[in-house]
């Protein structure tokens, strides 16, 4: 799947810290922490052997001991003031009052003790530096989700125990099945349990709006092994590989949507491969972005999308004519 631009720049401003703490550090070693491959950390060194403050000559870059990258090693030598202890201005701090309020208020009850006992920390100790301001902050951040659906998940994981869920899936077929339960993730829109699906045995995750009844199981739940990225959403592998030439202005796109791969052209188009499974999903997202549609491949989905819009303009066809 391809890498969004911001989980890259979360990762380079880690690197950066990272290198500056472990003068040294074999390639292999800094792809094992980040789990990225040896050669994508040399990508993102090289990105920021180029990278600096503004200047942005030679010394205004970050900079890196070329003898020891030649080597496999990477030695950072320059971090430019990036690894500077963070100093907040009162808009910042609050923000980030309000972000582990959220934090608390939507995961609170799912946490262990010990983490908890860390983000009551963090909250009080920053809340108490932003002073007055804080006050202003009220924030109330639910779990998307049926309120005993939601008190069933937190019990379970708390308990450590396994759950049976029936659940509804976006082609709206229901089916049960019983989840080992891990954490609770949520993203911009949707709130998700990551949880070891026993039926699928491996790792899913399912939205929290679309679990109909969940049920605490006696069974605790058993040790599994999970992917790093396992709380990123993967379409299913068995869905059709789905080619859009898009324009410059579709970008978001391939930021906000899970592609496979992303090929930029000359011109400024750029080209992104999807898995598809729900072609209903598939119509609405090319019919979002039509003005900016180049091609569509293979030709059957464009047939498809074309059928839609034109579906959609006959039915508005008697109420702008009775306007």
């Amino acid at each position: 799947m391809a890498e969004r631009a911001s989980e890259r720049l979360l990762r380079l401003l880690g690197m950066i810290t990272y290198l500056d703490r472990h003068q040294g550090v074999p390639v292999e070693q800094v792809a094992e922490h980040f789990r990225v491959s040896p050669r994508q950390v040399i990508e993102d060194v090289d990105t920021l052997w180029m990278t600096g403050t503004p200047g942005y000559y030679p010394h205004d870059l970050i900079d890196f001991d070329a003898a020891s990258y030649e080597a496999g090693v990477v030695r950072l030598t320059e971090s430019r003031g990036m690894t500077r202890p963070l100093r907040l201005g009162t808009r910042e701090a609050v923000a980030l009052v309000a972000a582990l309020r959220a934090m608390q208020e939507a995961m609170g009850p799912t946490l262990d003790t010990e983490r908890a006992q860390v983000l009551a920390s963090a909250l009080e100790k920053l809340t108490a530096a932003t002073g007055e301001a804080a006050a202003s902050v009220d924030v109330r951040l639910a779990v998307d989700g049926a309120p005993h659906v939601v008190a069933t998940i937190g019990a379970a994981l708390q308990q450590g125990r396994r759950l049976r869920l029936r659940y509804v899936n976006a082609s709206d077929v229901a089916s049960e099945r019983e989840v080992d339960p891990l954490r609770l993730v949520t993203s911009d829109e949707r709130s998700y349990l990551l949880a070891w699906c026993l039926r699928a045995d491996g790792e899913r995750l399912f939205r929290v709006d679309r679990v109909l009844e969940a049920e605490v199981l006696e069974v605790p739940v058993a040790q599994h092994v999970v992917r790093a990225d396992a709380e990123e959403f993967r379409p299913d592998a068995s869905g059709g590989l789905v080619t859009l030439h898009l324009g410059s202005q579709a970008r978001w796109v391939a930021e906000s949507v899970p592609v496979e791969e992303v090929r930029n052209l000359p011109d400024g188009s750029f080209e992104v491969d999807l898995r598809v499974g729900n072609q209903a999903w598939l119509r609405h997202l090319v019919l979002r972005v039509a003005d900016d549609v180049l091609d569509v491949r293979p030709p059957e989905v464009a047939h498809a999308v074309a059928a839609a819009a034109r579906d959609a303009l006959a039915a508005y066809g008697p109420l702008a004519s009775g306007a």
